[in-house]
């Protein structure tokens, strides 16, 4: 077998210490006869597993002692009904409009009350609006936005400041790829498969004030109070993918954590932008100043190439490089877990790809 560099966007590339770990522990996890995707959920091995990830989770994110740490389901695009059911109050929700998965929380947050577009990227352009250009509606309820547009490739460089109203951040393609001051957030939320595990488990990170006693008509499943009461147990949680969550957790701990995430993800973005800022064939669509650390977008000179690029690409063992069809292009997801042998391998095809075909 000979595993591929998989550039995916999501569900993507997991460390291999980690799949390894679980495939170990597939039949029998650490004696108790028992695959985990057997166990019960309430069951003190189960418990244990939960417990443990948990408690990584807070060490690696430094997240207050005043903040819920939930592990649901629904992924994020459950949280853009969830955020407005539980934190309206006057019905009025800010947010910032950047990229395909912010309007998708917005149209989603207009089911529940008025939207407030407190700042937006042109259509076209691929940028994020600076913090003095904001016009946030201060008898809002939150500021929502989201710092990593997946699809764009677009990054905010700053943490949007909104006053003591709560600052909702859909983390989904950056959480874990570099420290983060959890306490200036009133919401953090991720669905998990790009940098924390598979698809089907959402991490939410909630102040315990922003979790209200009554969530009007809000579902039973669709409140925090209900989760955040029951440690997540509810109902059955996605239990498999929560244990994995646990192994890549315990991975970036033996592997320096965020901080040392954070210089190994900063050296890889900056390689693959310089090979294409120094190429005169690729070229990537987002302003310097708001360029992803974890989505990279780029396009070749002549599109009637992309086809040839993506099958040679692929019998060179770099798979799922195509980008979003709103894009175009290719599109390289460099989360965590892929290394910088992956990264440095795109980049000595593309430069040879140029080579044969400029």
């Amino acid at each position: 077998m000979s595993r591929v560099y998989n550039f995916s966007a999501g569900p993507a590339a997991l460390p291999e210490e980690v799949l390894k770990q679980a495939q170990e522990e597939m039949l029998d996890w650490r004696g108790s006869g028992m695959s985990v995707m057997e166990m019960s959920h309430r069951g003190k091995e189960f418990m244990s597993i939960a417990e443990q990830a948990e408690s990584d989770l807070r060490e690696l994110m430094a997240i207050p002692d005043n903040y819920k740490v939930l592990f649901l389901q629904g992924g994020a695009s459950g949280q853009f009904a969830m955020i407005p059911l539980n934190l309206r109050k006057k019905g009025v929700f800010n947010y910032l409009n950047t990229g395909s998965w912010s309007k998708k929380a917005i149209a989603e947050a207009k089911r529940y009350g008025e939207v407030n577009i407190a700042g937006a990227t042109p259509d076209g352009e691929f940028t994020v609006p600076a913090q003095d250009s904001l016009s946030i509606d201060a008898s809002g309820d939150y500021l929502h936005y989201t710092p990593n547009e997946t699809i764009q490739g677009i990054e905010f460089p700053y943490i949007p400041e909104c006053g003591d109203m709560p600052l909702i951040a859909d983390f989904s393609s950056t959480i874990l790829s570099r420290p983060v001051d959890v306490s200036k957030y009133g919401i953090i939320y991720a669905g998990a498969q790009k940098n924390i595990g598979p698809a089907g488990l959402t991490v939410v990170i909630i102040r315990e004030d922003l979790i209200a006693d009554d969530a009007g008509d809000a579902p039973t499943m669709m409140t925090y109070k209900t989760h955040a009461g029951s440690d997540s147990m509810y109902n059955t949680p996605p239990t498999y993918g929560w244990y994995l969550a646990g192994l890549v957790f315990d991975w970036l701990k033996r592997n320096g954590g965020l901080t040392a995430m954070a210089e190994v993800n900063e050296r890889k973005a900056k390689a693959l932008y310089q090979a294409i800022d120094q190429s005169g064939f690729y070229n990537n669509p987002v302003d310097p100043n708001c360029r992803s650390w974890m989505n990279v977008p780029f396009t070749l000179a002549n599109a009637e190439l992309d086809a040839t690029f993506l099958a040679e690409a692929g019998e060179a063992g770099l798979k799922t490089l195509k980008g979003h069809r709103s894009v175009g292009g290719m599109r390289a997801s460099i989360y965590n877990a892929m290394p910088e042998a992956g990264v440095q391998a795109l980049i000595e095809f593309m430069a040879d790809f140029e080579k044969r075909n400029g």
